[in-house]
Parts: structure tokens; sequence; C-alpha cells
């Protein structure tokens, strides 16, 4: 096989596998099989295309190659009939096909509702069934056509962990007769929230890496920001599947900036403004318009996008809009009550109100359980203490956090701002990233 064949069938693999997974999940009722299936017509492919060329519709050919293996399967297992009878029923047509129509109403099904198809996976694959960390490797594995590798690389988890946990997700799908469907009425709603939290964290770990030696992995944040807008293309009258695509696309648009020369962070407050993409700010205040456009009270994802926008609508650090953004911070800790939440809102009221203002405000988290071990807590409250000229005090609170954070070049920033305040004259800090 030459390389060029290699790298086109891909590409190809990469845009197709999600709608082929889709469509056969949809008349095999079971994601692992549908996966199986999809991967024959890429071996198919893998051993044809270099001999014969690339088709000139691709998709169409791997879905025919998918569609024949989907059909070979539902007969090996005796389960053509009924597959036919439930397809039929759902198209009224049971009593008026006969055995032959039956084969081509299987192949019409699969050509049919692929937006739907899609959508049904992506809630199948983020199913309650699943652990949280389960859901995150099914989806991108089967909506976003990563590979096991790529996904242990991005998550820097073992290979074997991941390929583990992906048998255990279909395998535990199956066990629960999980429907291929996507939910209705109130559970629509619950599980919608679920499928957001989902991309975001895979954007999240993207933009501010965990651990590791890299401060970012673009790479997510590029996978997380394919699959909203998927989901927004798929779900275009839910307001909070907007919110989520304007914050992912405002917060991307900074991701240039957001290093420097030799891969050093560069926070918020210190950026080069002019290397934030201009596209992708507007593409995400345009998305945060058709979320207030549809109505409603902003959800969490479009209050967060509300508060990313004022920094990307301010040309200057200093002409942003501190206090809209304790606002909306407000708003936020109204409808998803966190000590997160309250500790950006703290950063928020450093801002707007002055540095004790914001002390005040993170010393009041202090004691909250769920920030022990969060190293954005002596983070903030170091550089609060370093504006008030509080020196030492702030380089123990960096080191603190320096202790406390597992990604490599986030040590060394807080280290470097600890060192700078015991060795060098008084300088102001900026740790905002809200």
């Amino acid at each position: 096989m030459t390389q060029e064949a290699h790298r086109a069938i891909e590409a190809v693999w990469r845009i197709e596998a999600a709608k082929l997974i889709a469509s056969l999940a949809r008349i095999v009722r079971d994601v692992g099989l549908a996966e199986e299936l999809a991967q024959d017509a890429l071996v198919a492919a893998l051993e044809s295309w270099p001999r014969t060329g690339i088709p000139d519709n691709p998709g169409a050919w791997l879905m025919a190659a998918a569609k024949n293996r989907a059909l070979d399967q539902l007969r090996r297992y005796r389960m053509l009939e009924h597959k036919h009878a439930e397809l039929a029923a759902e198209m009224d047509l049971l009593h008026d096909i006969t055995t032959r129509d039956r084969a081509d109403a299987v192949d019409d099904a699969l050509d049919d509702d692929i937006g739907d198809d899609l959508l049904r996976l992506v809630f199948t694959a983020c199913h309650p069934v699943l652990s949280f960390d389960a859901r995150v490797a099914l989806t991108l594995r089967l909506v976003g056509g990563l590979s096991t590798a790529e996904i242990a690389r991005a998550f820097l988890v073992p290979e074997p962990t991941i390929a583990q946990r992906l048998v255990r997700a279909k395998r535990s799908l199956a066990e629960a007769r999980v429907p291929f469907e996507v939910p209705r009425g109130a559970e629509l709603e619950a599980r919608l929230a679920a499928v957001l939290d989902v991309i975001y964290l895979v954007f999240n770990e993207g933009f501010a890496a965990t651990a590791g030696e890299d401060w970012m992995r673009p790479a997510l944040c590029e996978e997380a920001l394919r699959l909203g807008r998927i989901l927004v293309g798929l779900a275009p009258d839910e307001p909070e599947v907007h919110g989520l695509a304007a914050l992912m696309e405002i917060q991307a648009s900074r991701l240039r900036a957001r290093v420097g020369a030799d891969g050093e962070p560069v926070l918020l407050m210190d950026q080069d403004r002019s290397r934030w993409d201009p596209l992708l700010i507007r593409r995400g205040l345009a998305a945060l318009e058709r979320a207030e456009a549809l109505g409603g009270a902003l959800g969490p994802f479009a209050l967060q996008a509300a508060i990313a926008a004022c920094h990307a609508r301010a040309r200057t650090a200093s002409e942003t809009d501190w206090q809209r953004i304790v606002a909306l911070y407000d708003a936020l800790a109204q409808l998803m009550p966190s000590p997160v939440v309250e500790l950006n809102r703290a950063v928020a009221v450093g801002m707007a109100f002055g540095p004790a203002a914001g002390l005040e405000a993170v010393d009041a988290l202090v004691g909250e359980p769920a920030l022990k071990g969060y190293h954005l807590l002596p983070s903030v409250r170091a550089d609060l203490l370093a504006k008030l000229g509080r020196r030492e005090e702030a380089a123990d609170e960096w080191e603190r956090a320096a202790a406390l954070t597992r990604n490599v070049r986030e040590r060394s920033l807080l280290l470097a701002r600890a060192d700078s305040l015991r060795e060098s004259p008084p300088r102001c800090f900026a740790r905002s990233e809200s």
C-alpha cells in the first residue's frame, strides 16, 4: 500500500467512522458489534483501494460494504427476519412488503436519518450506565474516531487501560440492553447535560492539562470542538448546545497566545491579544447569540461563554468588564453552586473591586473540603497577597500551589513566581483564567 493511499483511507475513516457505526448500531442494536462491522468495512477498503484507487464517493463505498456485512451478520445469527419485522413495523409496512422488499427496506433504513443516528450514538456512548471515564473514552472512540492509542496518549493513561475500559463499556451497554435511541421529555435534558459534560471535559483537558509535561494538548481541544460542532448540527434547538460551542470556540481562540516561545505558560492577563484567533472569536460570539435567541434563562455553559465573551471583546486586559464578569459568576453560582465557581468569582471580585475584596472572598473558601488539594486555591491567594505587598506569604502560597499541581509546566511557572518574589522588588501578578 502506498503511503498516499494509506493517508487517504485514514482521513476518510476519521470523517465517516461515526456515521457508519451509528447507522449499523440502529440495525444490530449493539454498538460493540456495530464498531466491529465498521472495522470490517475499513479492512476491505485497506485491501481494495490501493489496487483499485480511492472511489469517487469513499463514504458511500464504506457504507455499502458495512451494510453487506450487517446483513450477513443478521442472517448468521438468525436475526434477519426479526429485524426486518422490527424495521417494517417502524415504517408501517409490515403487511405490505415481501421478504425481498424487506431486504431493500434494511438498505433504505441504513441510509435514512444519518443525523438522528449520530445523535443516538452520542447519547448511547454517554449513557449513565457507564462510568464518566468510560463515557469519555467511548465517545472519543465511537464518535470522535480516535484509536485506542490516541486516547491513551491524550490522557496519559496506559493503552491497555483504555482498551479494557472500552471493552467493559461496550459489554456494559450490551448487558444492560441500553436502547439505541434519543431520550425524550425530562430525561432528554438530564442526559444532554451529561453529553455536554463529557465533551467539555475533553476540551478542558486539552486547554489546561492536569498532568504531564505539556501545558496544553491542542489536539484534544480540536477533537472536542469537532464533537461540539457535530452536536450543534444534531440539536440546533438546544440553547446549552450552542452555549458549549460558544465557550469552546472563544476559549480555543486563545490557544496560540497561551504558550511562549519555549512552551512556557502565558496566563490570560499577560497574553498578546493580537495572537487570539478572530475567526474563532466570531464563531463563538455568534453561537452565544444563538443560545440567547432561543430564549429562556442562560444555562451553565452559556453563562460561562458569556464570561469568556467579556474577555474576547476587550481589546486590552485593562478594558475587561470585570463587574459584569462578577455578575455573571453570581448567576452561575445560583444555577450551579460550586466552590470552584466561587473561587473563579473571587478572582473577578479582586479585579473589579481590589485585591483586598478578592482575598476576603478567597479566604472564605480555604476550609472547603472540595478545594483541599486543589492547586488553584493557593495560586489565586498568592496572586492577591502579592498585589497587597505581602510578598513572603505570597511566595509561600505559590510554592504550596506548585507542590499540588501535577503539570510540569505549571509547576515551573508557580515556582518561578515564588522565587521572583523572594529575589526581586515588588511586582504585580495576574493569575486569572476566568
